[in-house]
C-alpha cells in the first residue's frame, strides 16, 4: 500500500530484523546565507537481500539520504541533525572513525554516477581493488589476490579479466569503468551496495548492460541494494520498492509495480507523465505546482 507523507515504518509486523532501518532524518547544510535543511523526517528499511529504489529530481534529497547511511558527507557543512539510522542493529551515529572505516566498503559499498572520478587515475585497476581487498576482506593473503580479482572482474562481466589487472582506468570506456567500480564495491563483500545513479553518464545502450547487470548480480548475491535514480524507467523489474522524494521528504512508498501503475502523489503522478512512451504525442510536458521552490525555500537562520 502506498503512503503519503511517509513518517513510520513500513511494516512493524516483519519477523526479520531490517539492515538498515532510518528514522526521522534529517540534514542540513551551512551556507552563506543560512542553514538550508536538504533532508527532512526520513523514514525507511532495507531488508537483507531487498532491493530498494530511492527516485527523485536533481536536489530532491535522495543522495544525501544515501551518503548519510555511512556518514559520508563532509562535516562541516553537511550536518545530521536529527533521527536515526542503524545498520544490522548498530548505531551509525555514534560509530568511532575505526568503526566508520570497516562500515564503509565491508559493510556498505558505493557505486557513484561517474567512474572516471571514483577510480584514481595513476592506479591500475588490480592495484585499486587490491586494496579494498586487504582493507575490508585481510583473510585473503596476498598471493591471492589476484585470483578473487579476476574472479569478481570476470562475474562484472569484464572480458578476458586477468589481461585488464594491469589497465588504467583511462584505458577502459565508461561503461568498462562503471563494471570495475561495481566489482570493487563487491568484492569487499559488503552487506549493501548503494548504486548512486551508476547509469547517469552512460550512453543508452550501456545503461541497459549495468542495469542488467545488476539485476544478474541480485540473483547471484543474497545483498541487498539501494538504488538511486530520478529515472523510473530503470528501476521496474529490478526494485522490491520505492521511495519516492520531494523536496528533502519521502512522499511515496511501496512495491515498486504499485508505485508505477497505482501512483498516488501528485509528484509521483508527475514524474511518470515524464517518460516518453513510443507512438504517444504530447505537446507540453507534465508539470507540477511549486515544482522549483526558492533553494533557501527550508532555512532557518543563525
Amino acid at each position: 500500500m502506498n503512503h503519503a507523507h511517509l513518517n513510520t515504518y513500513p511494516d512493524s509486523s516483519e519477523k526479520t530484523t531490517p539492515l538498515v532501518a532510518v528514522k526521522n532524518l534529517s540534514v542540513c547544510f551551512d551556507t552563506p546565507r543560512g542553514v538550508v535543511e536538504a533532508v527532512r523526517g526520513v523514514t525507511f528499511q532495507i531488508g537483507r537481500g531487498e532491493t530498494v529504489a530511492i527516485v527523485g529530481e536533481s536536489g530532491s534529497g535522495k543522495s544525501v539520504t544515501a551518503m548519510s547511511l555511512a556518514r559520508l558527507l563532509p562535516q562541516p557543512p553537511a550536518k545530521i541533525t536529527g533521527g536515526e539510522i542503524e545498520f544490522d542493529g548498530l548505531d551509525v551515529l555514534q560509530m568511532s572513525s575505526k568503526e566508520l572505516l570497516r562500515l564503509r566498503g565491508g559493510g556498505i559499498g558505493y557505486v557513484f554516477q561517474e567512474p572516471s572520478t571514483s577510480l584514481n587515475p595513476v592506479f591500475t585497476i588490480r592495484s585499486q581493488i587490491a586494496e579494498s581487498l586487504r582493507l575490508h576482506r585481510p583473510e585473503i593473503p596476498p598471493k591471492k589476490r589476484d585470483e578473487e580479482i579476476i574472479r569478481w572482474l570476470d562475474l562484472v562481466g569484464i572480458v578476458e579479466p586477468a589481461k585488464r589487472l594491469r589497465d588504467y582506468p583511462h584505458q577502459l570506456s565508461g561503461g568498462m569503468q562503471q563494471r570495475v567500480m561495481i566489482a570493487m564495491a563487491l568484492a569487499a563483500h559488503p552487506c549493501l551496495l548503494v548504486a548512486d545513479e551508476p547509469t547517469t553518464a552512460l550512453d543508452v545502450t550501456i545503461q541497459a548492460q549495468v542495469i542488467d547487470l545488476l539485476k544478474d548480480l541480485r540473483r547471484k548475491i543474497e545483498m541487498a541494494i539501494l538504488m538511486i535514480t530520478h529515472n523510473f524507467g530503470i528501476i521496474k523489474g529490478l526494485a522490491d520498492r520505492t521511495l519516492v522524494m520531494f523536496k528533502g521528504e519521502i512522499v511515496e512508498h511501496g512495491a515498486t509495480d504499485e508505485v508505477l501503475n497505482r501512483p498516488q502523489h501528485p509528484y509521483t503522478r508527475a514524474l511518470l507523465e515524464c517518460i516518453p512512451r513510443l507512438g504517444v504525442k504530447r505537446r507540453r510536458l507534465a508539470t507540477i505546482e511549486d515544482f522549483l521552490p526558492s533553494r533557501y525555500h527550508s532555512i532557518s537562520a543563525g
